[in-house]
């Protein structure tokens, strides 16, 4: 033990401590065991590709409450399945340096607060030419989390491709404009993302009622439900997804909601709806559209582990932004390898 003439003995990192923070059962907490900041002048100093960030709130949900703790059991409870790709023949991190940046600071009961912070902290990684990887908490924080990225990009220029069983284009629920329900209506009336720029995929069950969507007929919205992906097989609706997101917007930010899932595949969320998509067919529309895309936010949102049964929800949503970064390392890849000289990374 060496002497630290200022604070006294030194204290070493004892044997067996630092391999503890490369087992997924074992040491601190981070999104794949990625370097965790804190500070915004850290992000300055590392200049990642890609922040993680949480938002850790779910008062705006409508049905059963939890999400809040969903950034933590994404990060702690996913089982972690290393980082070579073997459909893309990758390693995710030699073309992509990921950070986890912790998450915003969501305060009990207080939504205009949590949703300003959330704002703030994506903001910060946005304007440093990073992208925000946003995992939710309820699906109120696309509202903040997006306008941050369109803030940053330009009101207009910011396209939406939206996973959910529902469309959340309610004006109000119960009087309540921040709730769940609401953000993409939100989005749209602010000016920061236009109705033109937004495909949805997965729609299905009972709501909204027929107002909502002629309302969303008026915005020129592109939907795309679980009756058509049955009728047109589920590949035919991906290639029109990802063209269609492709001609709207110069920059993309993905949101997924578990619940776009069916059940079977992840019960712990709030709102579960019967006859959803399979994790198959979500995993790879996600990373075509984070290789084809020039992707400026994600967001994965609805996880409500209380309600998980063997951290199936918990692992299609750790997946969910896998498949993201992969996408997004391979497309860096690609681009790398059609240009003179050696790799980026």
């Amino acid at each position: 033990m060496g002497e630290d003439h200022e604070h006294g003995p030194r204290r070493e990192v004892p044997p067996g401590m630092a391999e503890q923070l490369d087992l997924p059962y074992a040491g601190m907490v981070s999104f794949g065991h990625r370097p965790f900041l804190t500070e915004t002048q850290q992000l300055d100093e590392w200049r990642p590709d890609v922040a993680i960030v949480g938002a850790p709130f779910d008062i705006a949900t409508t049905n059963r409450p939890g999400a809040r703790f969903g950034p933590r059991a994404i990060r702690a409870a996913a089982y972690e399945p290393g980082t070579y790709h073997l459909d893309l023949g990758l390693e995710i991190f030699d073309w992509l340096e990921v950070v986890d940046f912790g998450d915003a600071y969501c305060p009990h009961a207080q939504t205009e607060v949590s949703h300003a912070n959330i704002r703030k902290r994506v903001h910060a990684v946005a304007a440093r030419g990073i992208i925000p990887v946003v995992l939710g908490g309820d699906h109120s924080i696309t509202w903040p989390s997006a306008t941050a990225v369109a803030d940053v990009h330009g009101h207009g220029n910011v396209g939406v491709v939206h996973f959910d069983a529902h469309a959340d284009t309610a004006d109000n629920i119960e009087g309540n404009l921040a709730s769940h329900g609401t953000p993409m209506r939100r989005l749209i009336e602010s000016g920061a993302v236009p109705g033109t720029h937004f495909v949805q995929v997965g729609l299905r069950g009972y709501w909204p009622p027929q107002e909502v969507f002629e309302w969303m007929l008026e915005q020129k919205m592109t939907w795309h439900t679980m009756q058509e992906i049955w009728d047109r097989g589920f590949k035919a609706v991906m290639d029109d997804a990802v063209s269609e997101a492709l001609a709207k917007a110069e920059k993309l930010y993905l949101s997924v909601d578990i619940d776009v899932l069916d059940p079977a595949h992840a019960p712990g969320t709030g709102t579960p709806e019967p006859g959803g998509i399979t994790s198959a067919d979500l995993l790879r529309m996600v990373r075509q559209l984070c290789y084809r895309h020039d992707v400026a936010g994600v967001d994965v949102v609805e996880v409500a582990p209380a309600y998980d049964h063997a951290e199936l929800t918990v692992n299609a949503a750790h997946r969910v932004v896998f498949e993201a970064l992969a996408g997004m390392a391979a497309r860096r890849r690609d681009a790398a390898q059609a240009q003179p000289g050696p790799p980026a990374r």
